[in-house]
């Protein structure tokens, strides 16, 4: 019996040069709580450091950059800058938020949490630069969710301080 002759077939990787990378489009929000100068300089700073940031990543454009100044993060319905990031992002607007911190994304952790989770369904990453907690390669919840009971927690104490004063 006679065997057929096999043919092998090379298929050789294709390189891909940096244009034709896909471009990864990147929102950035920011928050502070209060309106003192203190705040106010951390408020410049943050949308100074994410515009400079944002454009030094290869591969990237800067979408906007959200920023509620002097609005509580408990909740969010006060926080129009964050509304508007959620909406642009079920609009397909941005593919990555990235944000100084848990405590400056949310200060309620069911809120966090639902956000995140909505956000991931839409391919929507988010990374939190302070915990270093990126919702792209993170395995589980759980040190989201302690990051997000201790700004919770940590914006109770602060409120009940500033009833006591």
């Amino acid at each position: 019996m006679m065997q057929a002759e096999r043919t092998i077939t090379a298929i050789m990787p294709q390189s891909i040069s940096a244009e034709e990378k896909p471009t990864v489009r990147i929102a950035a929000y920011c928050r502070v709580s209060t309106d003192s100068k203190d705040q106010e300089q951390s408020f410049a700073a943050q949308v100074k450091y994410y515009n400079e940031f944002i454009q030094k990543i290869p591969n990237s454009v800067l979408t906007d950059i959200y920023a509620d100044d002097a609005v509580s993060g408990r909740r969010t319905e006060k926080r129009e800058e964050f509304r508007r990031l959620i909406e642009d992002c079920k609009k397909g607007k941005i593919d990555r938020v990235i944000t100084k911190s848990v405590s400056r994304f949310a200060r309620n952790t069911i809120d966090c949490l639902q956000t995140v989770r909505t956000l991931n369904d839409l391919g929507v990453s988010v990374l939190f630069e302070k915990e270093q907690i990126d919702t792209a390669k993170m395995p589980s919840e759980i040190l989201l969710a302690m990051s997000g009971t201790q700004a919770q927690d940590e914006s109770i104490s602060h409120g009940n301080n500033m009833k006591w004063s």
